[in-house]
């Protein structure tokens, strides 16, 4: 009975870290905005409980959506701009 609960655990575990999201509050602001800049759009944990998804520009948003800036604490810098979300156009 050992091998298959080894089994499971490792699953379990290795499901864990692929769906781990990088937590800005641990990164430096600049390692933060790289990682926005470099992949397009990202979803990051803005704390320890909270996410939101980041974009570097408007090709990763719907086409109704507008950019808006967004700065977020990270590891050294209060008020870090990482880039935009996605927001809905206001009427």
């Amino acid at each position: 009975m050992r091998i298959p609960l080894l089994s499971v655990l490792l699953i379990l575990t290795a499901t864990a870290e692929a769906h781990a999201l990088p937590a800005a509050y641990k990164l430096t602001c600049s390692a933060a905005a790289a990682l926005v800049s470099q992949r397009g759009a990202v979803v990051m944990e803005d704390s320890p409980s909270t996410y939101q998804r980041y974009v570097s520009d408007s090709r990763y948003c719907y086409v109704e959506n507008m950019l808006r800036p967004e700065w977020i604490a990270t590891r050294d810098n209060s008020a870090c701009f990482v880039g935009y979300i996605c927001a809905q156009r206001e009427r």
